[in-house]
């Protein structure tokens, strides 16, 4: 009954695997991932996500999905099928102990994307992503709730569009994630998004 319940909160991103991760160790398991994510976890291209700095507890549950399928990712698919869970849990602090690079939002998106972040859409249900994510777009690594400041605004825009067209389905039972987006007018999926790149 105990393995069963963690196997349910691993899945719904309420705790983490237990392994420790070792940072040091992660660095040369992750010399693979630096081709597209960058060497310290800054990719350059727009298309792959930003994961310096971002919480080893969503980095773990993340690859973990992307492994056993839970979270669809071709591109990765080749990249985690050797990993152990200890290979896991090392790139993940390794990636965790960087810092993150920031971004610039869109002048015209601003007004509408801060509005979604801070105070949601009240007459479309659509909470604030401060909520969850934190003012500032830290995160909240404890539940597993990711970083999002500096990212890139095409990679959250198609993560949320993912989310909105039930692509994407790791974000636990409760559906938080798809339920916010599905629930999100395309503008507004932009507009937040590329907020969230200028956040700092």
């Amino acid at each position: 009954m105990k393995n069963l319940l963690i196997s349910l909160l691993i899945s719904a991103g309420v705790v983490a695997p237990s392994f420790a991760g070792d940072a040091e160790a992660g660095k040369n398991k992750a010399a693979i991932c630096a081709a597209c994510h960058g060497g310290d976890g800054n990719s350059a291209a727009p298309a792959f996500p930003k994961i310096a700095g971002q919480g080893e507890r969503y980095l773990i549950k993340q690859i973990t999905d992307i492994k056993s399928g839970a979270r669809n990712v071709p591109e990765m698919t080749a990249f985690v099928a050797a990993l152990t869970e200890q290979d896991i849990a090392d790139i993940s602090a390794f990636y965790a102990s960087q810092t993150p690079t920031s971004g610039a939002a869109d002048p015209e998106l601003v007004e509408l994307g801060q509005r979604i972040y801070r105070a949601g859409n009240e007459k479309t249900g659509v909470p604030a992503c401060m909520a969850c994510h934190g003012p500032a777009g830290k995160g909240i690594d404890g539940a597993a709730y990711p970083l999002l400041a500096g990212q890139h605004a095409a990679y959250t825009e198609k993560q949320l569009k993912n989310f909105y067209h039930g692509t994407r389905t790791n974000d636990g039972d409760s559906k938080p994630m798809r339920s916010i987006a599905e629930r999100m007018h395309e503008k507004e999926i932009k507009a937040v998004s590329s907020y969230i790149q200028g956040l700092r």
